[in-house]
């Protein structure tokens, strides 16, 4: 399944994993906020929301490195790049 399909049938969980102030200056919609320092001391948290998980930052990086370390502990998860490619396949998916 892709990050657009997951999207669209409203499944999984949209995580951004840049910094609080990073994420006060816009975020996607009902996504949660858990930077990427703090993923690892939060795997337990994270295992128990609906997945898959929708990893997005600024540009990717950050949340392909979440992704690696979730994928290590057995989360399914999807690196979705940047949180504004998430917004625009979010558009897309209401407009069909």
């Amino acid at each position: 399944m892709n990050i657009a399909q997951v999207l669209k049938q409203k499944n999984g969980t949209i995580v951004d994993v840049r910094t609080p102030v990073e994420f006060s200056g816009g975020h996607v919609a009902g996504s949660i906020n858990i930077p990427l320092q703090e993923i690892n001391h939060r795997i337990e948290e994270l295992s128990q929301l609906k997945m898959p998980l929708i990893l997005c930052c600024a540009s990717g990086g950050r949340s392909g490195v979440a992704q690696q370390v979730l994928s290590a502990s057995n989360i399914e998860c999807y690196n979705a790049g940047s949180w504004l490619d998430v917004n625009y396949l979010l558009s897309k998916t209401t407009v069909e």
